[in-house]
């Protein structure tokens, strides 16, 4: 039985692997298509940026009850996605919380720093539920925030919902199963959160109780998997890109525009004047373009920001 878990778990760990390794080949080949820019400078600077606007959700405290909360969510889904690793290593050896014998009472103490985390995203997902579905903040319902960008947030949100829920009820079994003696089910310490949900599972046999596990940790391990892909294709890509997107953020002051030497050239032109390195005026078939028509004509880090942008309605 605990082969056939292994096996299935190989082939469900290659198949997310291979979409979300196709999907960022697909994005970064779409993001290379823009126009060559230098953004390597200053690599201090873009590290404090990335750090203070990406992780520490800089811009998001102009209101402070909704940035709190998406900062539980972010950090919190980020932090927690750390115990993926003993999912994964336990997924291909076929062990059940491999950590734990070797940390002892530091694994206890980071689970129930897990679990505090995770109810914090419950708890945040369901106001955000609420805010968009039952208070109806104006700006998640301009005629651009209707139908996909309300649906995917939807899906989103519930998504951690049922994957933080799984978490505690997993926990919460486990921790009964341990009670019981049941082999295999390495002693964890009291994990507080989750232990609310132990009198669910109290009355269960010991056989009962493994599929209740098991089927918990399935589908937070699935959910997971298809939550990393699915992300690719959602707005929310920008739980992975704005880090990269804050680094090569422009740091030049606001308001500051560059000189386009297209630009310059062309009145140079126009008033007879020489062109830097080319005094001969270019053929009359040869029209110069300004502005952007197709996708060539943007900077890669301007297609880095489409695929970056939240769709949170503020800029409307």
């Amino acid at each position: 039985m605990h082969y056939l878990q292994q096996i299935l778990f190989v082939l469900v760990l290659a198949v997310a692997s291979y979409l979300l390794v196709k999907r960022y080949k697909f994005i970064k080949k779409g993001i290379n298509l823009g126009k060559p820019l230098d953004r390597t400078n200053r690599s201090s600077d873009r590290w404090k940026s990335m750090l203070l606007v990406a992780f520490g959700q800089k811009k998001m405290f102009k209101k402070p009850l909704p940035a709190f909360l998406h900062l539980f969510v972010y950090a919190g889904f980020l932090i927690i996605n750390l115990e993926v690793l003993e999912f994964i290593i336990d997924g291909l050896v076929g062990t059940h919380r491999i950590f734990a014998p070797y940390l002892g009472g530091v694994y206890t103490v980071l689970m129930n720093f897990f679990e505090f985390l995770a109810v914090a995203v419950l708890t945040s997902c369901i106001i955000f539920l609420i805010r968009r579905n039952i208070i109806k903040v104006p700006r998640f319902h301009k005629p651009e925030m209707k139908k996909w960008p309300t649906l995917d947030a939807n899906l989103i949100l519930i998504t951690e919902v049922i994957l933080m829920m799984a978490i505690l009820k997993m926990n919460a079994a486990d921790q009964v199963l341990q009670a019981k003696g049941a082999e295999h089910y390495t002693h964890t310490g009291t994990l507080f959160f989750s232990s609310f949900f132990m009198p669910l599972f109290e009355n269960f046999e010991v056989g009962t109780l493994i599929i209740f596990e098991r089927a918990f940790w399935w589908v937070h391990i699935i959910g997971i998997l298809s939550f990393a892909v699915y992300v690719t294709y959602s707005k929310h890509l920008h739980i992975f890109l704005a880090f990269p997107n804050t680094y090569f953020a422009n740091l030049n002051p606001m308001g500051k525009i560059a000189n386009m030497d297209s630009v310059t050239n062309e009145v140079k032109l126009m008033l007879g004047m020489p062109v830097e390195g080319d005094a001969a005026a270019p053929p009359a078939e040869v029209v110069g373009r300004f502005g952007a028509k197709d996708v060539n004509d943007l900077s890669w880090k301007s297609l880095m920001d489409s695929f970056t942008c939240t769709e949170c309605g503020r800029c409307t």
